[in-house]
This record gives C-alpha cells, sequence and structure tokens, in this order.
C-alpha cells in the first residue's frame, strides 16, 4: 500500500507536541522526563469537556495538533483510535464502585469506560458523522491500528485520522498490565500520493514474517516506546523528524508491517 503521510503529532514525558518535540527526536540526548499536561479541548461543548477522561484529552489533542497541520476538514475526516488498555483509571473506579457497601456507579464513568469513548468525544467535538473506529490489540496495537488505518485510506480512497494512546492504569489492574508512562500520537494518512505531506510511506503486511516491533537506540526513547504501546511509534516520529529516508518494522497480531519512509 502507497499512501501519503501529511501531518504527524505526539505527546509524551518531555515531548509536548510535534514542533516542540523535532529537536528531542532528532537529537535524542536533548530528552529530559516532564509531566505530560495536555492544553485544553476548546472544540468539545462544555458538558463533554466535563465528562471526558484524561485519557480521552490525551488522544484528542494529538488528533487536533495533527488536523491542524493539514488543510482537510476534520468533520469529513475517517478516523481510527487505537488503545491497548482503554481507560483504565475509569475501569478502576467502577470495579472500586462495585466492591464497597452502598456505593453506586457513576453513569459519567460507566460512559467512559467503553473503548470507544476517546473516538466518540472526536466525533462530538467536531459534529462529525464519518466513520470512526476503536482497536485494541495489546502490544501490538501501534501496528496493528496503522494497517487498519492505512488499508481503509487505500482501499475506500479517502484520508485517514490515526490515533494511538494509552496511559497508566492505576490499582489492582496496573500491577498485571503494566504502563509505565503516558504517550499519544496522530497521523493524517492520504490516499493522494501526490497529496502535500511530510512523506510517502509504503507498507506491507507479512503474515509469516516474525513478530517484530522496531525500537529506538537511544535509552531514553528506548525506555519511552518499551513503556507504552503507542510508544512504539517514535521509530517513524523519528524518521519525520529527521526528514529521512528508512524502513522499520511494528509488529501486528500476526506477524509484522513493514514501514518504507520516503520524504517529501
Amino acid at each position: 500500500m502507497r499512501l501519503a503521510l501529511r501531518a504527524a503529532s505526539l505527546r509524551g514525558p518531555g515531548l509536548s507536541g510535534w514542533t516542540d518535540s523535532i529537536p528531542v527526536l532528532r537529537d535524542p540526548s536533548l530528552w529530559s522526563d516532564g509531566p505530560v499536561q495536555p492544553p485544553p479541548l476548546t472544540t468539545l461543548p462544555p458538558n463533554e469537556r466535563r465528562r471526558a477522561g484524561p485519557i480521552s484529552r490525551l488522544a484528542l489533542s494529538v488528533a487536533e495538533e495533527a488536523c491542524a497541520q493539514t488543510s482537510l476538514n476534520p468533520t469529513a475526516m475517517a478516523s481510527v483510535f487505537a488503545s491497548a488498555n482503554g481507560d483504565g483509571g475509569v475501569i478502576d473506579s467502577i470495579l472500586r464502585a462495585i466492591i464497597t457497601p452502598s456505593m453506586d456507579v457513576s453513569p459519567t464513568q460507566f460512559h467512559n469506560s467503553v473503548h470507544n469513548a476517546a473516538a466518540g468525544y472526536w466525533t462530538i467535538s467536531h459534529g462529525s458523522i464519518s466513520p470512526a473506529t476503536a482497536i485494541g490489540c495489546f502490544d501490538w496495537t501501534f501496528g496493528t491500528g496503522l494497517l487498519k488505518a492505512a488499508a481503509e485510506t487505500v482501499t475506500e480512497n479517502h484520508p485517514v485520522l490515526f490515533v494511538a494512546y494509552d496511559m497508566p492504569i492505576p490499582g489492582p489492574i496496573g500491577t498485571v498490565r503494566v504502563t509505565p508512562v503516558p504517550f499519544a500520537c496522530a497521523f493524517v494518512l492520504d490516499p493522494d500520493v501526490n497529496a502535500p505531506a511530510m512523506a510517502q510511506l509504503t507498507l506491507t503486511y507479512d503474515t509469516s514474517a516474525p513478530d517484530m516491533t522496531d525500537l529506538p537506540d537511544d535509552p531514553s526513547l528506548r525506555t519511552l516506546a518499551l513503556g507504552n504501546p503507542a510508544a512504539r511509534s517514535l521509530p517513524l516520529l523519528r524518521l519525520l523528524a529527521l526528514h529521512q529516508a528508512g524502513t522499520i518494522s511494528a509488529g501486528c497480531l500476526n506477524g509484522a508491517l513493514r514501514i518504507e519512509v520516503t520524504p517529501c
């Protein structure tokens, strides 16, 4: 599959948006740890803004930034939201409410517990009726989500917003499913390879290939990539920041996705 990558964004420890992160991606020695604080979501109506949880705000912050870099209308754009864990904080709160006498489950907590909550907030924020998909594939979520988004871009012949995101899970579940750091990234994919773009991508899905995900060479970025399934995107983001050609591999649920990057 060949397509244009029109925009990218990210947010994680020491990486506060695409523009601020470019120097760090080019020279990882500049990286320093820091809090992840998404900006206010001004596109969400006030009621939904109050109800949206931290993980939805994180996902929407990178989605907004990526879309703002293009001339495409977010309302008309299909989307794929990929999260390995979903909203673990909400699940922890609900489980605590269930086992606590005389404590009810909050309706707001309940509607945030579904895996497509972030995708739902995105469509609400832009009044969109375009297709929106939510997907989760454990540690293969980035590669499988990108495969889904690219396949839809090419077969349906329309741009797709791809967002990958996860946060640490509190409580007992977080001791089993350990996700040390929050991280989110977003990409705008376009079937028109002649469209204004950061790079052209050629993607090949090989079910017979070993389940292999390339990781950053730098120890700090490698730790980030191992600490959050969405941060498996860092090798791709680094190639984009360097404006450099290269080929990387992202593990999928079966096999691997080979991503060839050609800067524009």
